[in-house]
């Protein structure tokens, strides 16, 4: 099935007591910007292949948090970003996905979908504390660790040149691409 279109937005939740955040769960934020040299990782893409950032060098990257697979504003960030693929190709940046998802339910959301853009799995949820985006979120006066929705966008030699923080999925593809071109 390919990409359809949705606007509702979905959230990865684990949901934790509040006694239960540590002090570094309550204080992490996005605190990287631009002329930050983004941290470095290697993750599993839905083949079960090791990428890393470094794999780019030479390449502008755009790298976005998201939630959860097969929900539905996850689903329309990803449709997008893999609608304007070739344009964002053409400008010499590849799109790379980031969630806890496993290896294997980002191979079902990408051939469900028809994604043409990577996807990796942090299971671990290392690299997501890396850039900042694994925080306490509410929801319904519920607290929980989440994935707050974020894009990096990262020049040839590894730098930031744009944070994009909470985002809304909708239309967001089209807003990095027109910031990307000017």
């Amino acid at each position: 099935m390919a990409c359809a279109k949705k606007s509702c937005s979905g959230e990865r939740k684990t949901q934790v007591k509040d006694s239960e955040f540590s002090a570094e769960d309550l204080e992490r934020k996005v605190t990287l910007k631009a002329g930050d040299k983004a941290p470095e990782f290697s993750l599993e893409n839905s083949d079960g292949v090791s990428v890393s950032l470094k794999d780019f060098v030479g390449k502008n990257v755009v790298l976005y948090f998201y939630p959860k697979d097969n929900t539905p504003g996850c689903t329309t960030e990803a449709c997008e970003f893999s609608q304007s693929y070739d344009e964002f190709i053409a400008n010499d940046t590849v799109i790379v996905g980031i969630s806890p998802d496993s290896a294997k339910s980002h191979a079902n959301f990408t051939q469900k979908h028809d994604l043409k853009h990577i996807l990796l799995s942090d299971e671990t949820r290392e690299v997501c504390k890396a850039y900042g985006v694994w925080q306490v979120r509410k929801n319904y006066g519920k607290e929980y660790l989440g994935i707050v929705r974020t894009t990096f966008v990262i020049d040839k030699s590894g730098v930031i040149l744009k944070v994009y923080k909470s985002v809304k999925a909708k239309d967001h593809a089209a807003k990095v691409l027109a910031d990307l071109i000017k």
